[in-house]
Formats: structure tokens, sequence, C-alpha cells
């Protein structure tokens, strides 16, 4: 019988937001995988290494996962991470693949839970406390109300017809883009809170768009609070 495949959220930086469930999912699994060459400098490790000591003896699974749009190269390291992961699985050891946030919301964990559950293997999602809710309890806040809409953006891709909705914006992973999405959001009237690396030791919060910098790391979010309208 191969071994499980579970993909664990960590939260996405606080050691007590991670879930008993995904404490005793690492102690109980024989091999950590996390995405990256070197695990131990992964955040997703030194995360999970903060609430759960058992997982300093484990075995560790470093998988490359590139940050690209080209989809050649996608595709050859989601193959490879396939192939790291089914080594491990048909020797029957249970791996915890740790991912930041939760890995239902934009992981790069994701693409290789699906290819291994069509491959027949038995995969489970262990959920973690997504970046968006951690930075609103950090911001002493509610992301929404009421009637309230919430919306969910991807902020490495085109932002501004997704600005004009109404309620709540999240842009997730703004670090890369900012300087775009500044300047989009300098036209407008929307309310814009902008946190970075929530819950890390380098954690900074921004309130304003006069405030963020040009530039932030790959961990960036920002709440954008408007009707929408003409940008």
């Amino acid at each position: 019988m191969a071994g499980k495949l579970y993909g664990v959220g960590v939260g996405p930086g606080d050691p007590e937001l991670l879930t008993l469930k995904a404490v005793r999912t690492i102690r109980e699994s024989a091999v950590i995988a996390v995405p990256g060459r070197n695990p131990r400098e992964t955040a997703a490790y030194r995360i999970a290494a903060g609430a759960c000591g058992e997982i300093g003896p484990k075995e560790l699974l470093g998988i490359h996962m590139p940050m690209t749009k080209d989809e050649d190269e996608l595709e050859k390291s989601h193959a490879e991470g396939v192939r790291l992961l089914r080594e491990q699985l048909d020797q029957r050891k249970d791996v915890a693949f740790l991912t930041l946030g939760d890995p239902t919301v934009y992981s790069t964990y994701i693409y290789l839970h699906h290819r291994i559950a069509e491959l027949g293997y038995e995969t489970h999602i262990i959920s973690g406390v997504p970046s968006f809710c951690a930075a609103a309890a950090r911001l002493n806040t509610e992301i929404a109300r009421k009637a309230e809409q919430i919306h969910i953006i991807p902020a490495s891709y085109q932002v501004r017809d997704a600005l004009k909705l109404p309620g709540t914006k999240i842009l997730m992973k703004a670090g890369r883009n900012l300087p775009e999405v500044k300047k989009v959001l300098s036209t407008g009237t929307d309310t814009v809170v902008m946190v970075e690396n929530c819950g890390m030791e380098s954690e900074q919060i921004y309130d304003g768009i006069e405030q963020i910098p040009e530039e932030a790391g790959y961990y960036t979010l920002l709440f954008v609070k408007g009707e929408g309208g003409a940008r």
C-alpha cells in the first residue's frame, strides 16, 4: 500500500496559528516536503518548526517550485515534483507537504496534489489560516460586514478591472506588482491598508496609499475598501 500525501497549511507566519490537525499530521508523517531547494531555509519549514519540534529529525524533501508564468518551466517543475513525491509514496511513506496559508488559496502545492490524486494515490488537504484572515485580525478589524462583498484577487495579474468591484478587495502576493497597483489605486478614493509578512518578525503595516513603498516582499497583501467605480 502506497503512502498518503497531505497538503498541510501552516498559516501566514505565526507558528501559534498552526492548527492541532496540522501539527498532528506533521508528527505522524515520515517525510516533510517543502516548496524550495533548501527545506530548512524555507518560510514554511521555519513556521512549522516553531510549532512542532518533532519535525527536526524527519526526512526532508525539497521541491523546487519556481515563481514564473512560463508554462513550459512550470510543467517541468510540476512533473519533477510529482516524480519526487511518488518516490516517497511508493516506499509507503506518508508525506506532509508544507505550504503557507491555506493549500486551497493560490498555493503552488495544489498543482501537485491534483496530479498525485489522478495517479490513484490517497491525498488529503489540511486547512491552514489564510493570510488575509490573519492580517485582518492583526489590524483588529473585519474584512466585511452585513451585505458587503469580498473579492480575492491575485495582484501579479491585471488588477485594474478587479478594483472596480464593490466591497472589499484583497490583493494577494502584491509585492512584485506593487508599483502598478499603487498607480491604479492612486487614481481612486478607496481606503487602502497593506500588510507585509504578516505574523513574521519582519511584519510591516502601511495605512494609506501614501505610506506604501515602491517595493515589498512576496508575502504582501492589500485590503482595498470602497464602492469601486471607474479608474
